[in-house]
């Protein structure tokens, strides 16, 4: 895990694989309860009978903005800066959701930093994040996404 100590210091990491989070299960009750938060119920996220005979590999799926919305949580375990006032979410230039993550499936996320941009009172990184599946080949996400952080 990478330890700077303000966001200016990440400046030079710029073009770096900054490194890959810890493993987090995707589980039937985080699916149901984002289904419950967003009002998508689709029945490939929440019909766990159906799901088991009508998809392939007969598992419901989480949906793509669950597997979107762990980038947060995921980034936590990849760098860390210690000297801050706060991050904010601001926003992704490109979201690809490339493959199905099946409820019980493990996911992490590989961090690369892509830009690190001058903002009043701290920077704007731009991260290549890609959310790999425990013995998948096909990544279950691939997103550029930027983060404001402040010292």
């Amino acid at each position: 895990m990478l330890q700077v100590e303000t966001p200016a210091d990440m400046d030079a990491h710029v073009g770096e694989t900054l490194g890959t989070s810890e493993w987090v299960t995707v589980t039937q009750a985080m699916i149901d309860t984002f289904a419950d938060a967003t009002g998508d119920h689709q029945w490939i996220h929440v019909d766990v009978a159906r799901a088991r005979s009508e998809m392939p590999g007969g598992s419901t799926i989480a949906h793509g903005y669950l597997t979107l919305s762990l980038l947060p949580k995921l980034m936590t375990t990849v760098y860390a800066i210690t000297k801050r006032s706060r991050g904010l979410n601001y926003g992704s230039n490109k979201v690809r959701f490339t493959g199905q993550v099946p409820a019980g499936s493990r996911v992490r996320l590989h961090g690369k930093l892509k830009a690190s941009e001058t903002v009043e009172g701290g920077r704007r990184l731009i991260m290549e994040s890609t959310v790999e599946i425990e013995g998948k080949d096909r990544p279950a996400l691939v997103a550029e996404t930027i983060t404001l952080v402040y010292a």
